[in-house]
């Protein structure tokens, strides 16, 4: 299965990102002996959680000897004096260098920030000494924007960011089509957005708790796109890991589409996503072998 694609395939999983909420921080500890020092944790803004939590979460992340990089949700922001008052306490407390800026998943803002972009203007993140900005990416549109609009709003945002003196990163969505993936990369190099790229692919899990996060996230998930992820909506009582969605992407990635990496969504735990990197890692090693 991994086959010739085994050197992109072992390259995309290098430096490697997980997803780890606050309250999953325990998982972390566990598996963090496993886990490469340096390794970029995103930390997810969820409502039931408050700011306090996620400092301690990022501070944690820190001291294991990871990389935190909070979520900062536009639209869940109070205040301007909030969102200095966080990105500064990130900063001092738990070494923090890159945020992940997001518009949020609520249609009324609950302060004067409608969008990311409205974030990055503020110029909070770059007079704290954050040095990475992340920006949402989607391979498989927006719900209110058109793709035209979709691909300039990217663009002034990493452009925004880089005028800043800070590094955009362009973050996807978890998803189960490659194909959508690649074409989505393919279009955004035509358009000379040349900024690293993170895909976002869910970590191994059972096959229901797949398409209810699927269903929750608005992502695409159809019985023929689960199918060629290697998923049989009749089989839901089993598991299914990311091995397909990788091997596509990586031979698809065969000839380059700038720097591309793994994000990785654990939904069926930290300890087995990071488990199948290391399965993956030694298959393509013992691939390469040959």
């Amino acid at each position: 299965m991994i086959a010739s694609h085994a050197g992109v395939g072992s390259a995309l999983t290098d430096g490697y990102s997980l997803e780890v909420s606050a309250k999953a921080i325990p998982a972390l500890i566990e598996a963090a002996p496993r886990i490469a020092p340096g390794t970029t944790i995103f930390i997810p803004y969820l409502p039931s959680e408050d700011n306090e939590v996620r400092l301690a979460a990022a501070a944690t992340v820190r001291r294991l000897g990871f990389v935190p990089m909070p979520h900062m949700p536009a639209r869940r922001i109070a205040s301007l004096a909030e969102l200095q008052s966080f990105v500064a306490r990130a900063v001092a407390e738990a070494g923090v260098e890159r945020c992940f800026v997001i518009a949020g998943d609520t249609n009324t803002p609950k302060g004067p920030f409608p969008d990311s972009a409205s974030l990055i203007d503020t110029g909070v993140f770059e007079r704290a000494g954050i040095k990475c900005i992340g920006v949402g990416g989607h391979p498989e549109g927006h719900p209110v924007m058109s793709e035209a609009h979709r691909w300039e709003v990217l663009a002034r945002k990493c452009h925004s960011i880089e005028s800043r003196g800070m590094a955009p990163l362009i973050v996807t969505q978890f998803g189960f089509d490659a194909d959508v993936v690649l074409a989505w990369l393919e279009a955004l190099r035509q358009l000379g957005i040349n900024h690293p790229v993170r895909v976002g692919i869910p970590g191994p899990a059972g096959i229901a708790v797949l398409a209810r996060c699927a269903a929750a996230c608005g992502v695409a998930a159809s019985a023929s796109i689960l199918s060629k992820y290697g998923i049989s909506i009749g089989k839901l009582f089993g598991t299914a890991g990311p091995d397909r969605f990788v091997e596509r992407l990586a031979s698809g990635l065969a000839n380059a589409q700038g720097e591309v990496g793994l994000h990785f969504f654990p939904f069926g735990g930290i300890g087995k996503t990071v488990s199948w990197v290391d399965d993956y890692r030694i298959a393509c090693m013992s691939t390469l072998g040959h």
